[in-house]
């Protein structure tokens, strides 16, 4: 009897669907079998009402699907392969070919984005500063095969610590910081560390190398806290980077390259240091109309105060106060002549013991790093050259005030003594010349580079004079001419010998430091006259700072006449980096 229902079931649903379709009523052996789970269900339609339609199993929709009877939307342009040529039969939109290296696509183009190649011909300071100075996006990965093992990749630690050994003698000799973090972007390069990025501070190092997206972080970091100057050990380290960068060398032939460059000495004993201040001294002296007399007692108050500065590094007592006490044996020089009443002229003497101690090396460092982007490092810079410069300003003002309390009409010391006034030309660039060859010697050069930056410095006089004697041109713009063009043939010069510009550079801008300008402003404060001591120093300084921008002005225009490496497609240039513009 349960049976019967359903029969009455299928029957009435069959009649139904005859209706429509002229099918016949009849039923066979396949009907009495239920269709569905639903003929076993509690929500079966009772008896009488009819069954709803199947679901199309078949043809499953969506419930976000367009109602019947709407016309989809048709597609404005159709999205492609960022990796394929889109093809003209499918109708798709061609994407435009990027024009020179302002236009942008959202996919990349077919021919594929420009490599930057950077030839191994040019030197690896060009090479390391073009990426230094490009976006982090654009910058190659290493051409170089790793070094290490295929399997574990380079070893990563040892590149670091190697890396944080050069830079650290690169900036503790004084070089820039844009070149130190160039060179330390080089080895790391070198050995196969494509996201690798250093960082230099006026006393830290750190470099950050990230094998992956999704790996840590690998930091390392080392601080200079001792500073010397010897620019041989420079040059050797500049040769090393360059055997890394370009020849190959293995990581374990780059440290003992590096354990022999520490293990070597000085090229000049302590003794060749001294007679070379004396001589510096005498020379500078020269320079504003000192004799023979002159030049001898410049020399002795120089060499006087160079060793009592070795007596307090000794004694390990700061910079600052080893400034203040070689400051004073030239002071006291020219003070005792001024007293004694002889016919010299005791300004002299003293102005050349502050050619010997003014800080241009530091100065032209920090102005360098201020002009590249590198502010903090160059703000420490300069915050130690005004160090410096007040030890000079202690020790100097303390002999001349104890003088002027002798004896108050010390007419050898007048301010009214134009020193500038001096005018021989033959004299002042045999001088200017000795001057900076005493200063090669003091900064440790390698031999060969000192006939070179002895020249230098006589061509920098050279146009000094012209420009301030003969055309009577203002002092601060004839200045930063002279230096323009001593960077502009030093920098050349470091190119043609892969070395860096500094030995050639700096030795060359000893003649123009403002050791006459330094004196008087210190001299007027010394005698309480403050106007024009403040007008003194104020043109000292703009001398100084004229220096340091010519310095680093002639060695960018110096970059201009040589081609950078960069993109080799023709037509297609290297965007300029925006790194000191605020956006």
């Amino acid at each position: 009897m349960a049976s019967d229902p359903q029969r009455g079931q299928r029957g009435q649903r069959g009649t139904s669907g005859s209706s429509g379709s002229g099918a016949s009523d009849q039923t066979g052996p396949e009907d009495r079998k239920p269709q569905s789970d639903e003929a076993h269900s509690a929500f079966t339609p009772p008896l009488g009402v009819p069954y709803p339609p199947l679901p199309e199993d078949e043809h499953p929709t969506s419930e976000f699907a367009l109602p019947a009877g709407l016309r989809p939307e048709t597609p404005t342009e159709q999205e492609g392969s960022a990796f394929s040529q889109p093809s003209s039969t499918t109708g798709q939109t061609p994407l435009p070919a990027p024009v020179g290296a302002t236009a942008m696509s959202a996919f990349t183009p077919p021919h594929g984005i420009p490599a930057v190649s950077l030839t191994k011909e040019a030197p690896w300071q060009d090479r390391m500063r073009t990426m230094l100075r490009m976006p982090v996006h654009e910058r190659p990965v290493p051409e170089r095969l790793e070094r290490g093992d295929e399997d574990t990749g380079p070893a990563v630690p040892r590149v670091l610590d190697l890396t944080l050994r050069i830079g650290e003698i690169l900036l503790a000799g004084g070089e820039g910081a844009e070149d130190v973090e160039a060179a330390m972007f080089g080895v790391g390069h070198a050995y196969g560390l494509e996201r690798v990025e250093p960082t230099v501070t006026f006393t830290l190092l750190s470099i950050s190398y990230q094998p992956s997206l999704v790996h840590d972080p690998v930091t390392a970091s080392r601080t200079v806290r001792r500073r010397g100057v010897d620019y041989t050990r420079l040059s050797a380290v500049f040769r090393l980077v360059d055997d890394i960068t370009s020849e190959g060398i293995t990581l374990e032939e780059a440290y003992r390259g590096l354990a022999e460059i520490r293990r070597n000495r000085h090229p000049y004993p302590s003794w060749a240091l001294t007679v070379a201040s004396g001589l510096l001294s005498g020379a500078a002296s020269m320079l504003v109309g000192g004799e023979l007399l002159v030049f001898l007692a410049a020399a002795l108050g120089s060499m006087l105060g160079d060793r009592l500065a070795w007596l307090a590094s000794g004694r390990g007592l700061p910079e600052f106060y080893q400034f203040v006490v070689a400051a004073m044996p030239p002071a006291a020089v020219g003070v005792a002549f001024g007293l004694a009443h002889l016919n010299v002229q005791a300004s002299a003497v003293i102005t050349g013991g502050l050619f010997a101690l003014i800080p241009g090396r530091a100065l032209v460092a920090g102005v360098h790093d201020g002009l590249t982007g590198y502010y903090i490092t160059a703000a420490a810079r300069l915050l130690e050259v005004g160090y410096l410069i007040v030890g000079i300003v202690v020790g100097v003002l303390s002999v001349l005030y104890i003088g002027l309390q002798l004896n108050p009409g010390l007419r050898r010391l007048s301010p009214e003594q134009a020193l500038g006034a001096y005018n021989e030309p033959l004299v002042q660039i045999t001088a200017s010349m000795l001057l900076a060859l005493a200063f090669c010697v003091l900064l440790q050069q390698e031999r060969h580079t000192v006939a070179f930056a002895t020249l230098n410095g006589g061509v920098a006089w050279v146009v000094y004079g012209a420009l301030h004697y003969v055309a009577e041109m203002n002092p601060v713009p004839a200045t930063a001419i002279a230096a323009g063009l001593v960077g502009l043939f030093g920098q050349l010069l470091s190119r043609y010998r892969y070395a860096s510009a500094l030995p050639y550079v700096t030795a060359a801008i000893g003649p123009l430091l403002p050791g006459s300008a330094t004196y008087f402003g210190l001299l007027n404060f010394a005698q309480g006259h403050l106007p024009q001591g403040l007008t003194s120093l104020v043109q000292a300084v703009s001398l100084a700072l004229a220096i340091a921008v010519g310095v680093n002005l002639g060695a960018e225009v110096a970059r201009l006449f040589l081609r950078a490496p960069g993109v080799e497609e023709a037509g297609i240039g290297r965007r300029a980096a925006k790194r000191t513009r605020g956006f």
